[in-house]
């Protein structure tokens, strides 16, 4: 799965953010993410081995699923992550060299961006799509007014603080967002089983019912 082939419709537009994920753990959590829909996985550089974690999840998962990193920040990191056959690259801000390597390996690339500026160059570097991050610092009325200029078919993705509720996602759908990257609130290290299962059942319930 290229950036070339990316199609937002075929996935459910959640991104899960593993950050924390142990690799003896990482198979089985992404597992039950993939159970309960989810199709983009995420796990940060700064999480214990993460290129192990993520080298682990192309070979078990990344033929059929988005599988990759966040918190790539320097053109170093993005070519480790490509090594290990990784498909999604998701950074927390914009450095050109990382989008540009990103996209000409074929991954699917969402860098972060709090500006105008910001997001029409990662646009112009060849993003498959923006991360407004965080959106706490963007807010509603940047969000909006960043919409109202940016590319109509621009893919836009708020995370920072979202949370499985219907007054947390659908203000910034309605405003034109695509979908959400998902933190804290969906995973953190150390949960049970059962927890991340019925955290990623809400996430995505709430998204189905609030898109339907």
């Amino acid at each position: 799965m290229t950036n070339s082939s990316f199609n937002l419709a075929e996935h459910l537009p959640l991104v899960a953010i593993i950050r924390g994920v142990e690799p003896a753990d990482v198979v089985r959590v992404t597992q039950i993410l993939i159970d309960e829909g989810f199709t983009m996985i995420e796990v940060p550089l700064n999480s214990p081995d993460a290129l192990v974690s993520i080298a682990t999840l192309v070979e078990h998962f990344g033929k059929d699923y988005l599988i990759g990193a966040g918190t790539v920040t320097t053109p170093e990191q993005a070519q480790a992550v490509i090594d290990t056959g990784a498909n999604l690259v998701v950074t927390p801000n914009f450095n050109a060299q990382v989008v540009e390597m990103s996209v000409n390996a074929g991954c699917v690339t969402f860098p972060g961006v709090v500006t105008p500026s910001e997001a029409f160059a990662a646009l112009a570097a060849g993003a498959t799509g923006l991360k407004f991050f965080p959106i706490s610092m963007v807010g509603m009325d940047g969000f909006k007014a960043m919409k109202s200029v940016l590319p109509k078919e621009t893919i836009c993705l708020p995370v920072g603080g979202i949370n499985p509720e219907e007054g947390s996602m659908k203000p910034y759908l309605d405003a034109g967002a695509n979908g959400f990257g998902l933190g804290s609130a969906l995973y953190k290290a150390g949960m049970s089983d059962e927890q991340i299962r019925a955290n990623a059942k809400a996430f995505a319930t709430v998204y189905k019912s609030v898109t339907a």
